[in-house]
C-alpha cells in the first residue's frame, strides 16, 4: 500500500516584496539614500563557489570516501582545498540541507522497526538509536553516550515529533527499557519483541557501518550526530523517499536532489 506523499515546496531564493514595499523603499532611498544590505545566502564568506561545496558534501555523505579521498578527488580536478575544510563544509552544510528538504519528505509508514548499534568516537563505544518503517524510509537516528531511559524517551520523542505519525507497531529487541517508553509516548501500539523479527533494522544498520568504515575514527559526539543523520537523509533520497529528484533515474537522484536544495539554501 503506498503513502501520501507530502507537497513539495521549496522556498526561492531571496524574499519577494510587495509592489507598495517596492515603492516606499524606492522613495525613502531618494529622501534618504542609504547602503541596504541584501539577505546573506548560507554560503556567504566561502571562498569556493557553492557547486564546489555542494559537490565535496555530496561525495562524503554518498560514497564511503574520507575528507582526504575527497581532498585528492577535488585535486584531480584542479580544485586545491584541504581535507580540513571539507570536513568544515560537511559539519555544516549538511544539517542546513536535511532541514530544506524536510517539507518534500514522504509521511512514514505507521510500522516502526527501532534498534540501537554502536559506534566509536574518541576511542569509546557510543550508541547509535535508529528506526525505519515498513517502506525502509529511515525515521531517525540518535547518537548517545548512553544506553538508557532517558536516551531511547529523548529518541521516540525526537521521532514522533518528526514523522508527525504515530506508529500502529513498533518492532524492537527485548531491553528493557522500550516497554516503558511505549506505552509513555505511544500507548496505543503494538510493541512485538518475537525473535528474529527486527532482522529488517538490523541488516540496515549495515548500510551506515559500511559508510563508517573508510574513516579513520569519530573525534566527536556532533560529528558522528552530523553523519549519521547524512546518510540516513542520502539514503533516503535515493530511495525515493523525498519528492527531489525523483524524475531522474536513481544513479542522478541524489546529484539532482543536491541542486534543487543548493537554491533552497
Amino acid at each position: 500500500m503506498l503513502m501520501p506523499r507530502r507537497q513539495c515546496w521549496v522556498r526561492p531564493p531571496g524574499s519577494v516584496a510587495s509592489v507598495e514595499n517596492k515603492i516606499g523603499q524606492a522613495w525613502l532611498m531618494r529622501r534618504h539614500p542609504r547602503r541596504v544590505s541584501a539577505s546573506r545566502s548560507n554560503f556567504a564568506g566561502f571562498r569556493f563557489p557553492p557547486d564546489v561545496i555542494m559537490v565535496a558534501v555530496r561525495w562524503y555523505l554518498r560514497y564511503g570516501l574520507s575528507y582526504r579521498d575527497v581532498e585528492e578527488l577535488l585535486a584531480e580536478r584542479g580544485i586545491d582545498v584541504d581535507h580540513v575544510t571539507i570536513y568544515r563544509w560537511v559539519q555544516r552544510f549538511t544539517p542546513l540541507l536535511i532541514d530544506a528538504a524536510r517539507p518534500c519528505r514522504h509521511i512514514s509508514g505507521d510500522r516502526w522497526f527501532a534498534d540501537e548499534t554502536y559506534v566509536k568516537v574518541s576511542g569509546r563505544w557510543v550508541y547509535l538509536y535508529r528506526a525505519i518503517d515498513q517502506f525502509g524510509q529511515v525515521i531517525d537516528v540518535l547518537v548517545s553516550a548512553k544506553r538508557d531511559l532517558a536516551a531511547t524517551r529523548r529518541f521516540f520523542t525526537r521521532a514522533l515529533n518528526t514523522t508527525r505519525v504515530t506508529p500502529v507497531e513498533v518492532i524492537t529487541d527485548k531491553a528493557a527499557v522500550y516497554p516503558q517508553v511505549l506505552d509513555e509516548l505511544a500507548p496505543g501500539a503494538w510493541h512485538h519483541t518475537e525473535q528474529h523479527s527486527n532482522n529488517r533494522i538490523e541488516a540496515d544498520h549495515g548500510r551506515l557501518k559500511s559508510r563508517l568504515r573508510p574513516m579513520r575514527g569519530l573525534k566527536r559526539l556532533r560529528s558522528a550526530r552530523v553523519i549519521s543523520e547524512g546518510h540516513a537523509f542520502v539514503q533516503n533520497i535515493r530511495c525515493g523517499h523525498y519528492e527531489l529528484g525523483i524524475e531522474e533515474p536513481t544513479t542522478l537522484r541524489v546529484m539532482a536532489a543536491f541542486t534543487e536544495l543548493t537554491r533552497a539554501i
